[in-house]
C-alpha cells in the first residue's frame, strides 16, 4: 500500500509546542497476515543494482510503483541528468544544482583542494582511507541518483573512522569538512565502521563555501549504539548534494540527527536498513530556511528484517520571501519483516508569507504482521493563544515569538546528547530567529 499525503488538515487540530497543527495517523484498511503485494514485478535487492534505469513515462520522467522498485548504480552511466519532470526530483531547482550532476573531479583552489577533510578524535579510529570498491567501502552505500553515483565515481579515496569493539567515548568525535571556495566543484566520501558493542557519537560538519557532493555510508555492528550527527553550517553561498546509508547490525541501536541551518541549497538523503532482527533506527532532522534558501531532506527507513523498530521525526521553520523547505520521507515494510514497529512525522512551522513547506510521508507494508506503522504530516503557524498567554505575563511579542519557536524545535536539539554541541546549535537557531524579528 502506497499512502502519500501533503499537508492533510482534516482531522481536528492539536497545540503541539505552541503551534496550531492538524495531524492525520491513517489506518492501514484491507490489511491480512499476508499483507499487501505493491505492484506486479516488484524488485528485490539482487535485481534493483543490475538496473539501468526506472521504467521511463512518455515524458521522461519516472514511473515507480514502489520505493523498492528505485534503481541504483555504480555506474555513472546509469543514471541520466535530472530535468525536474522525475518524481525524485520535482521539488528541486535542478538549474541551480546543475554542476553537481556533472562527472567531475574535485577541483584545485589556491591552497589545496577545494574541501579539507579532517579528524578530531582518537588517532587510532582514523583508519586511513578506502579506494572505491575497497571493503566495507561500497557494501552498504548504494548511489540511487545521478548526484549520489557523481560524488561516489569522483571521490577516490574515502575517510574511514573505525570504532573498535566493545570503545566507549563520552565526547562526540568529529569528521570536518571545509569548503575553500564557492566557485569550485569538491567531493567527498566517509565510511564510519562502529564495532560490536561499541558506544559512542560522531559528528560531520559542513562549514565554508562550496559545491560539494558528499555521501556517507554507516555500518553499525551488533549490538553497538551509534549517533551520526550532521550539521550543515555552510556560507550562504553554497551548493550541497549528500546521501548517508547506514545499515543497523543485530541488537544495535543507530540515530541519525541532520541540522539544516546554512547553505543556498542543501539536499540530503538519510536512508537505513537492517542486517538482521532487533535493530533500532531513529532518524532525526532540524532545519531553518531563511529567504531564498532550499532546503531539502529525504529519508528512507528500508525494514528488510523482523523485528526490527525505527522512529522518523523532522521539525522545521521558514521565513522569508521564497524560503522552501521539502521532505520526503519514505518507509518500506517488506514482507520478511514480521513484528516491525515503525512511525514518521514532519513538522513545519511557517513564520511568515512568501515561504512554502513540502511535505511527503510514504508507507508501504508488505506484510500485516507488524507491531505498528504510522506517518503523519503537520503544517502549521504560531498560536496566537499561547503568543497571548506569555505576553499577558509581560512578555514581549518578539521574545514570545521566538521562546514559542525555540520550543518548538528544541525537541530535535535535545536528542543530541551533548551539552557544548546543543548550546552552540540554540545559539545559532537564535541568530535565525533574530532575523524574522527585525
Amino acid at each position: 500500500m502506497t499512502d502519500q499525503i501533503k499537508q492533510d488538515q482534516t482531522e481536528t487540530p492539536e497545540n503541539v509546542g505552541g503551534v496550531h497543527v492538524g495531524e492525520a495517523r491513517p489506518a492501514i484498511p484491507g490489511m491480512d497476515q499476508e499483507g499487501e503485494k505493491l505492484s506486479p514485478d516488484l524488485a528485490t535487492d539482487d535485481t534493483i543494482g543490475a538496473r539501468k534505469s526506472a521504467n521511463a513515462g512518455e515524458n521522461g520522467s519516472q514511473v515507480m510503483h514502489s520505493r523498492a522498485e528505485r534503481p541504483w548504480s555504480f555506474d555513472v552511466a546509469d543514471f541520466s541528468v535530472p530535468n525536474g519532470r522525475e518524481e525524485e526530483w520535482r521539488f528541486t531547482p535542478i538549474k541551480k544544482l546543475a554542476p553537481l550532476f556533472e562527472d567531475a573531479a574535485t577541483e584545485e583552489v589556491e591552497d589545496g583542494p577545494a574541501v579539507e577533510v579532517s579528524f578530531d578524535g582518537p588517532e587510532s579510529w582514523l583508519s586511513g582511507e578506502l579506494a572505491s570498491g575497497q571493503a566495507p567501502r561500497d557494501t552498504v552505500l548504494r548511489p540511487a541518483d545521478r548526484a549520489a553515483v557523481v560524488g561516489s565515481a569522483n571521490a577516490p579515496q574515502a575517510t574511514y573512522v573505525r570504532i573498535p569493539e566493545n570503545a566507549e567515548h563520552e565526547a562526540p568525535v568529529a569528521v570536518r569538512i571545509e569548503g575553500k571556495s564557492a566557485s569550485a566543484r569538491s567531493n567527498s566520501h566517509v565510511v564510519i565502521e562502529a564495532g560490536e558493542n561499541s558506544h559512542s557519537t560522531l559528528v560531520i560538519e559542513h562549514t565554508g563555501s562550496a559545491i560539494h557532493n558528499g555521501n556517507v555510508e554507516i555500518i553499525v555492528g551488533q549490538g553497538a549504539t551509534l549517533t551520526v550527527i550532521s550539521l550543515q553550517r555552510w556560507q550562504d553561498d553554497t551548493l550541497h548534494v549528500g546521501q548517508h546509508d547506514a545499515e543497523v547490525g543485530k541488537d544495535a541501536h543507530y540515530k541519525h540527527i541532520s541540522v539544516t541551518l546554512g547553505g543556498d541549497v542543501v539536499r540530503l538523503n538519510s536512508n537505513v536498513r537492517f542486517s538482521d532482527e532487533g535493530g533500532n533506527a531513529q532518524l532525526f532532522g532540524l532545519y531553518f530556511a531563511d529567504a531564498g534558501q532550499h532546503l531539502e531532506h529525504r529519508s528512507f527507513v528500508d525494514h528488510n528484517a523482523p523485528r526490527n523498530t525505527s522512529n522518523v521525526l523532522y521539525k522545521g521553520a521558514l521565513q522569508g520571501e521564497k524560503a522552501h523547505t521539502v521532505w520526503v520521507g519514505d518507509v518500506l515494510i517488506q514482507k520478511a519483516a514480521e513484528g516491525t514497529d515503525s512511525y514518521e512525522k514532519n513538522q513545519n512551522l511557517v513564520l511568515t508569507d512568501g515561504a512554502r513547506a513540502d511535505s511527503v510521508p510514504n508507507l508501504e507494508i508488505e506484510t500485516g504482521i507488524i507491531e505498528g506503522a504510522g506517518h503523519a504530516s503537520t503544517p502549521g503557524q504560531l498560536d496566537d493563544e499561547h503568543l497571548w498567554y506569555l505576553m499577558a505575563r509581560g512578555i514581549p511579542e518578539k521574545q514570545a515569538r521566538r521562546l514559542v519557536v525555540r520550543g518548538f524545535l528544541y525537541e530535535i536539539i535535545q536528542q543530541i546528547g551533548d551539552a557544548d554541541l546543543e548550546d552552540s546549535l540554540m545559539e545559532a537557531l537564535e541568530d535565525e530567529l533574530a532575523i524574522s524579528n527585525n
